[in-house]
């Protein structure tokens, strides 16, 4: 069918509107489970990221439990083989909970993540997270060298949204963290009510920049919340096998930053603590140029 009859049928004929979906178990959807799997945020805003004239294509390369550094070496080849006009790119929890973990060099791998999609034409999704310390409700002295960390992540992130022109969502909101209707059992995961949150969120940012032209998505839930039995069992379950993974990693660790932070609080010199995450965000930050080699066509500034 030539291209007028095809308008004048009513037949779609711009190409799809490419959507890539990049990251750790938030984006995959983990905490909103449907029938074979998990469903999450990026599918539900999938769903609205298109319209009759341009449908959308979603392809989620997102996998639980993913670093920064996965996401540069594995996952982003694959989202510039799909060549996505939008790519989300969501992750740094998992790095805060290594004992690897290293400020420079989780700035280092999403700067290289965000320029190679900023490079092909993608309108960048990204997000700041809360700490998982408050999430847990763990100790002081085991949180806040949790949350010095997801700061730290959080400034990077936005530093690199403003960089790269992203369409930058905040969801460290503390009234979003507080409402516990938002979450799922781990208490880490968004539940399903809190995946439609923040897919709402970023296709009400996305609208205002006049990016998509689909229909939001619904932020009702289409299943109950899980009863108190069903969490506990997931906690047993699945929970337990989570927190055995991390005691052989982070769990060491934290209980000597744990250790230190008392010591400093005991002394009064807890603001060193401060001042040596400072520092070492300053110098990450600083070893990135001013200036993109890139920036996609239709970014302005960070929301």
């Amino acid at each position: 069918m030539p291209p007028r009859a095809a308008q004048r049928a009513g037949t779609a004929t711009a190409p799809p509107l490419r959507f890539v979906a990049l990251g750790d178990s938030l984006t995959q959807g983990v905490g909103d489970p449907v029938d074979g799997g998990w469903r999450g945020w990026a599918a539900l805003l999938a769903d609205g990221v298109g319209s009759v004239e341009r449908p959308a294509v979603f392809r989620n390369l997102a996998v639980s439990g993913a670093l920064s550094r996965d996401v540069a070496e594995h996952q982003v080849p694959q989202a510039l083989d799909f060549g996505p006009d939008i790519a989300s790119v969501v992750v740094g929890v998992n790095d805060t909970l290594r004992r690897t973990f290293d400020i420079g060099r989780l700035t280092r791998h999403l700067d290289q993540v965000c320029g190679a999609l900023a490079a092909r034409g993608a309108v960048l999704l990204t997000a700041c997270l809360p700490d998982p310390g408050a999430m847990f409700a763990l100790p002081v002295p085991l949180a806040r060298p949790l949350a010095r960390r997801q700061r730290a992540v959080n400034a990077v992130v936005h530093a690199l949204s403003d960089r790269y022109g992203a369409v930058h969502l905040h969801a460290a909101d503390p009234a979003w963290v507080a409402d516990r209707s938002m979450w799922s059992a781990d208490r880490l995961h968004p539940g399903e009510r809190g995946h439609r949150m923040l897919a709402r969120s970023f296709h009400d940012l996305l609208c205002a920049r006049g990016l998509v032209h689909g229909p939001p998505p619904s932020t009702e839930p289409d299943r109950p919340r899980p009863t108190r039995a069903e969490a506990l069992l997931w906690l047993a379950t699945a929970g337990t096998g989570w927190v055995a993974r991390r005691c052989t990693d982070l769990i060491p660790q934290l209980l000597r930053l744990a250790g230190d932070e008392m010591q400093h609080w005991a002394r009064g010199t807890s603001a060193r603590l401060d001042r040596s995450a400072e520092h070492a965000l300053s110098a990450a930050l600083a070893a990135v140029s001013p200036e993109p080699p890139f920036r996609p066509a239709g970014a302005g500034a960070g929301e």
